[in-house]
């Protein structure tokens, strides 16, 4: 489910494929009804990713078949009928891996928030409406807010009243959330005495660090930077110096990072002794996300239902008070706020000289004021960052007076801002294109 590619979304199919395709099976309406919100899911992400995908719903084929894209507005009124079909045959009760009618529901909602982005024509906003209705479903399930943003991100989450659907991982039948893996140097595990593997290969911008706020607790449960010492309190010494995470970095590939450039992530769980975060549960849906999205619907739309912008600026409040410890005064945000730009720093930052040499910036600056909402933009970056969630965002919200989103219109760190929307969507890869003479690449990417 975690994973933003083309070969496990369509394992994931043809696994669902198969199943409904199994007559013994069939003949349980509830577990039919979650399997094909599970097959749902999965074209979900692969719409998301791809947009022109093939639309595959059966199991048997003649030999030699191969599968044709599909229209985009095709497949996306196929997801959506889908789940309108069996969202509420799915089960109320919430299990860990088990999708259920309110995941289901949470699943549309999304399908309704990202269409005019999807589509690239906001002129349509009932949209949002339909998102507002479906996510009214969603918290009638009796969710709660978890007391902690670190309670949702713990090893085990079976248990949190804030989690609407999450993926559960475990050693004894598989891991697969390797964020500490991933974002730790190999010194760096001193620190937790985890015993896995770690590449030190994340990173994170200075200026998204910039956007927290001061007293956001969120900041010091989600990164770590600065001078690292291990579990017993000594200094973590690489080749005669203490291992050190500064703010700041060099760029991708000119020449490239240092091994103790940039913040680290520490969001998800390390506990002493294990594998990193591998075997920590995953809150694919959660409680907050649900607020924040009716909130921009409501932003989006001026109010709903007897509903208003105030009332967008309160849900958002809501998600924000335990952040600052229950402080209302640090806490509270007006549609103003939300509705105004984003504090953002963006444009290109990149250091291209090497270790030791005086130092080559190449700076641009092009802010945030100029996004709609960007203060709602900000406040998805800080409460969701790596749960998979920041690219769907920046492609929603677009720069004022033009049709370029975030994502393609704004540079940061070496990306620069492109003059199309052709990467809204990522190219077919080379190995589903060798594996069937009918596909045709994405636009703007070649052959």
């Amino acid at each position: 489910f975690f994973e933003a590619n083309w070969e496990s979304n369509y394992a994931g199919v043809n696994a669902c494929n198969k199943i409904l395709a199994n007559e013994a099976i069939t003949a349980n309406e509830n577990i039919v009804a979650q399997v094909r919100a599970y097959r749902a899911l999965y074209y979900y992400n692969l719409f998301d990713l791809f947009r022109n995908i093939p639309l595959d719903t059966t199991f048997i084929h003649e030999a030699g078949w191969t599968p044709e894209q599909s229209d985009p507005k095709t497949t996306f009124e196929w997801i959506e009928s889908e789940l309108l079909a069996v969202a509420d045959l799915c089960p109320s009760t919430i299990e860990m891996g088990k999708i259920n009618k309110y995941a289901a529901h949470m699943i549309l909602a999304k399908l309704y928030l990202n269409h005019n982005a999807w589509f690239q024509d906001d002129s349509d906003k009932s949209w949002y409406g339909k998102c507002i209705d479906e996510l009214e479903k969603v918290m009638e399930g009796g969710f709660s807010l978890s007391s902690t943003y670190s309670s949702n991100f713990m090893e085990d989450i079976s248990a949190n009243k804030e989690i609407i659907f999450g993926i559960p991982y475990e050693n004894k039948y598989g891991g697969g959330n390797y964020m500490a893996n991933l974002w730790s140097h190999n010194a760096g595990r001193a620190r937790w005495n985890f015993s896995g593997w770690a590449t030190g290969g994340g990173i994170v911008f200075p200026q998204f660090l910039d956007i927290y706020e001061e007293g956001d607790k969120r900041f010091d449960l989600t990164w770590t930077g600065g001078p690292q010492f291990a579990a017993d309190g000594s200094p973590i010494m690489v080749d005669g110096k203490q291992a050190e995470y500064t703010r700041e970095l060099h760029s991708i590939d000119n020449p490239g990072c240092y091994p103790f450039e940039s913040y680290r992530l520490i969001k998800y769980e390390i506990k002493s002794g294990d594998f990193g975060t591998s075997y920590d549960d995953v809150p694919y849906f959660r409680l907050a996300d649900a607020m924040y999205m009716k909130a921009e619907c409501l932003l989006r739309l001026g109010g709903y239902k007897g509903e208003t912008i105030q009332d967008a600026a309160d849900l958002v409040t809501a998600v924000r008070m335990r952040a600052f410890g229950n402080d209302a005064s640090k806490a509270t945000v007006t549609p103003e706020q939300l509705i105004g730009g984003s504090s953002y720093n963006y444009g290109h930052r990149e250091n291209t000289a090497k270790m030791g040499e005086e130092d080559n910036w190449i700076i641009t600056e092009e802010g945030g004021a100029d996004i709609e909402f960007g203060g709602l933009l900000d406040e998805y970056a800080k409460e969701f960052v790596c749960e998979a969630h920041r690219r769907d965002d920046l492609i929603r919200f677009n720069i004022k007076g033009t049709n370029m989103n975030v994502y393609c219109g704004k540079s940061w760190f070496c990306k620069d801002a492109e003059t199309d929307r052709h990467s809204d969507i990522f190219p077919i890869p080379k190995s589903a294109l060798d594996g069937n003479i009918k596909l045709k690449q994405n636009p703007g990417y070649g052959m």
